[in-house]
């Protein structure tokens, strides 16, 4: 049940506060919020987890149908840039 409302409130947050809102849709919020699930044991903060998670949205391509952490896998690059334009350390 926590994991749920977590996730609501990513979700919600992604789309109260993000830039990529105003062009946000469905598949993008629900993509970045599976991200940020799939990486909140990776020991950084909520903040750079959403950042790196908006940032290989934004790479994606409008059809792709993998999630991005799937998608990560196969573009290192486009994770490096992320990984840097968020902060990861």
């Amino acid at each position: 049940m926590r994991n749920i409302i977590v996730v609501i409130l990513l979700t919600v947050s992604i789309i109260a506060g993000s830039q990529i809102t105003v062009f946000a849709n469905e598949y993008d919020t629900a993509w970045i919020a599976k991200c940020m699930q799939d990486n909140k044991r990776e020991g950084q903060s909520t903040e750079t987890v959403m950042k790196y998670c908006e940032c290989m949205n934004d790479k994606m391509s409008e059809d792709e149908t993998q999630s991005i952490t799937e998608w990560e896998k196969s573009h290192p690059k486009e994770m490096a840039e992320c990984d840097k334009e968020a902060g990861w350390k």
